[in-house]
């Protein structure tokens, strides 16, 4: 049964990815054309492939605090920590690529842990502490910075975001990596219980053994992980460290992702899969919205409207109503 529920949370958001694809490929010719050049695949479906990695490597960690009834605001700030980081290091350093990545991954994985010991120990609300480093690690990356644009010419760094392997962008390769990581841990060990159990209940949680207080730093910690890997991605595609700019209002859509793929804000059960299909939901509307000619200001107004009716049908008390004033209608 509960396998059954889980199945039944994606219908709606394969639905509505494939009602986007299909109206690419009614509308918008050579959407699904491909073509090789130099050993890497190019088109419309691949760039959106490339495009969605950053936001789909933030939702995964964004689902897990999700699922422990948590939010975390703080991972565009990290992206801008984490690029500003690689870029200082790769121009004013000689450390090798390994220890530039290590550092400035580790430097977000900290704050990661900061926000989820706020949360856990001092029991600060998650959108109060997570606000809190949202706000000041922008600013900690713009000092970092001096407030300029750090650009850069790094081959190995730039690989990060630009190279391809297997015929496709690497970013893909990443976002492939870290969803079997994270399904590692949380479907082969007994973490995933864990965190769902926070999530449901944290004080019969607490009484049964589960280690509360540690799965909350956990699952901030590794928001911070994947949101240090996302910055690296967006910095070395466009080579260049803009820490006013790195993944400024990513969060939300790494929320509403989440949300998209099954996932309820007030905690408990998650989708590692349901959250990667909302970032391709997300990734594919905007590239739809661009390649259809809609005016820039109209933009995020049709991109809510989606979303909003995507949530709409996923509620089953919608359904529900829609269902029973349709029979009331009918003769």
């Amino acid at each position: 049964m509960v396998a059954k529920g889980h199945s039944k949370r994606l219908i709606w958001p394969i639905v509505a990815l494939g009602m986007l694809l299909l109206l690419n490929m009614l509308f918008t010719p050579g959407f699904f054309r491909l073509e090789m050049k130099n050993g890497r695949l190019y088109g419309s479906s691949v760039d959106i492939l490339n495009r969605a990695a950053p936001v789909a490597i933030v939702c995964l960690g964004m689902t897990l605090v999700i699922a422990t009834g948590g939010v975390d605001l703080s991972v565009g700030a990290l992206m801008g920590i984490s690029g500003s980081v690689a870029a200082l290091l790769v121009t004013r350093t000689e450390h090798p690529l390994s220890v530039v990545v290590l550092l400035s991954i580790s430097l977000c994985v900290l704050a990661g842990l900061l926000s989820g010991a706020l949360v856990s120990w001092l029991g600060v609300q998650p959108i109060v502490a997570t606000l809190v480093l949202m706000v000041s690690g922008r600013g900690v990356a713009q000092l970092m910075t001096d407030g300029q644009i750090i650009t850069f010419r790094h081959a190995g760094f730039e690989f990060i975001g630009g190279g391809s392997l297997f015929c496709l962008p690497f970013t893909v390769t990443l976002v492939l990596a870290a969803l079997l990581v994270t399904a590692v841990l949380t479907r082969k060990t007994v973490l995933g219980l864990f965190i769902e159990a926070v999530g449901d209940n944290p004080t019969a949680s607490k009484y049964a053994g589960v280690a509360v207080h540690g799965v909350k730093v956990f699952v901030y910690g590794f928001s911070g992980l994947c949101a240090a890997i996302a910055g690296l991605i967006v910095t070395s595609d466009i080579r260049a460290a803009d820490a006013s700019n790195a993944g400024l209002y990513l969060e939300l859509d790494a929320i509403l992702a989440v949300v998209i793929g099954g996932t309820a804000l007030t905690g408990g059960r998650f989708s590692l899969i349901g959250s990667l299909i909302g970032a391709l939901i997300i990734q594919t509307l905007t590239t739809t919205i661009l390649t259809r000619g809609v005016p820039v200001e109209h933009t995020l107004v049709v991109k809510a409207l989606v979303v909003l009716a995507v949530c709409l049908l996923q509620s089953d008390r919608f359904r529900d109503l829609f269902v029973k004033r349709s029979r009331r209608n009918s003769p």
